[in-house]
């Protein structure tokens, strides 16, 4: 294992400053210490006055437990909690880009990312991408990414994302589901240090179509794709029903569900833990996490965000980070 002292450290953007992003980030690093050393990418103006601050220079050690260190972003505003400012847009996308840039160059271990408002970014700064897993994407120039949702008891990759569940039958193609599979795959191997993950498949339709019954998709196209993986060396399973793939006996026998749609992913891990889960995005060539949740403006400076998705996604980053340097 690499020296923690020595290793790149993990980059942190803060997102957008008016939200938790910043407050979480601090409650994180003050429970981890120098266990996982990590660069904030943010405006120092953004910060409280009496933390201590330590600018980054690559190839020097961590600071302090008690500093941030820091790579300063000029933002355009002053950052009010509760109050985006869609002149700050620029800089939430240039802590973003200039993160993945030295991780792509090697000054930084990995990514994981405070969460941003896509609204804001789009009525400040044109923003094009549907959100940050697709502009990292975009960034390290990669066709297809897969964003998937772990946590200890669950990990789940929802098929189709955000579009209307009339859009779904349509949208699950042989190409996406092959590609996705195998993007899972590679993932859980080179990520998460699984040697053989297992993979299960929740069917599209109720009972998973019950022998045709309850539609067709389940039998004429999700059954014989699954089949092709499987002679393709996949450990892979389904489709099955997926009102009964989520109970604990069912879960001890895969490490990642793919799910057909949004709802049918998120809502079981959200049950099962919803303020520690992390997303992760898939596909990469650098590691990249995030907290699952949005910027909670509404709580924003009030002292009441929950720090436990942040300090999972820093965690689990760290974690991913170590199983590819073994895999190498």
């Amino acid at each position: 294992m690499t020296d923690k002292t020595t290793h790149a450290p993990l980059a942190v953007t803060c997102g957008d400053p008016a939200g938790i992003g910043l407050e979480i980030f601090r409650t994180a690093q003050k429970e981890i210490g120098t266990e996982i050393p990590m660069v904030l990418f943010a405006d120092q103006r953004h910060l409280p006055r009496d933390v201590p601050i330590t600018l980054f220079q690559p190839n020097t050690a961590p600071p302090p437990a008690d500093h941030i260190w820091l790579h300063h972003i000029d933002f355009a505003q002053p950052a009010h909690p509760g109050r985006p400012d869609p002149r700050n847009a620029a800089g939430v996308i240039a802590a973003i880009e200039q993160a993945v840039r030295l991780t792509q160059a090697g000054q930084m271990a990995g990514l994981c990312t405070a969460p941003i408002h896509k609204a804001i970014l789009q009525d400040g700064a044109g923003f094009q991408f549907p959100g940050h897993t697709e502009f990292l994407a975009h960034l390290c120039d990669v066709e297809q990414v897969v964003m998937m949702l772990t946590c200890p008891a669950l990990s789940v990759v929802p098929l189709t994302i955000h579009i209307p569940i009339s859009d779904v039958a349509q949208a699950i193609t042989k190409e996406v589901f092959h590609s996705t599979a195998h993007i899972m795959h590679e993932a859980l191997r080179h990520d998460f240090g699984i040697a053989e993950p297992r993979i299960s498949v929740a069917g599209l339709n109720p009972h998973a179509s019950e022998g045709g019954k309850i539609g067709r998709e389940d039998i004429d196209q999700i059954t014989p794709w699954v089949a092709e993986l499987q002679n393709a060396g996949l450990a892979i399973t389904g489709p099955h029903s997926a009102d009964t793939l989520f109970h604990p006996k069912a879960r001890a026998g895969y490490d990642a569900a793919l799910c057909m749609y949004h709802d049918q992913a998120l809502i079981p891990i959200k049950t099962l833990d919803f303020s520690g889960g992390v997303n992760v995005t898939l596909g990469l060539p650098i590691v990249r996490t995030s907290p699952d949740h949005g910027t909670a403006f509404d709580i924003a400076g009030k002292g009441l965000a929950d720090a436990s998705s942040m300090l999972q996604a820093i965690s689990c980053a760290d974690r991913m980070i170590r199983a590819r340097q073994n895999a190498n």
